[in-house]
């Protein structure tokens, strides 16, 4: 029986690193410009009513873009992964320990008179 998980487990409700989320926003950042290279691109080739479409997918997004890019995410606390261990039971008593009996002295020692 294999207990092993692929997905690590997450036991912390602590947000994602600094860097970590630097390079998420980022990748959205550019994925908005890419998409806005298109639509210039489409804007020059396109004729028609789509063009004005793509005009102003062209004009608007860097806006929206930027709003996006600097929105933090926020990790949710629902998400972290919370490990209940199984319960070991409870210590019995410990063992007792019978008083030692006193030993025999010799005679005439313990006598004080």
């Amino acid at each position: 029986m294999d207990d092993r998980h692929d997905d690590p487990v997450a036991i912390t409700t602590a947000q994602v690193g600094r860097s970590e989320e630097l390079r998420h926003r980022q990748n959205r950042y550019l994925v908005s410009m890419l998409i806005r290279t298109v639509c210039f691109i489409l804007a020059v080739v396109v004729t028609g009513p789509a063009r004005w479409v793509f005009i102003a997918g062209a004009i608007f997004l860097p806006y929206v873009a930027v709003v996006f890019a600097n929105t933090a995410r926020r990790k949710p606390t629902n998400q972290a992964d919370v490990v209940h261990p199984e319960p070991i039971g409870q210590l019995g008593p410990g063992p007792t320990v019978q008083p030692d009996p006193p030993k025999p002295s010799p005679a005439g020692t313990d006598d004080p008179e």
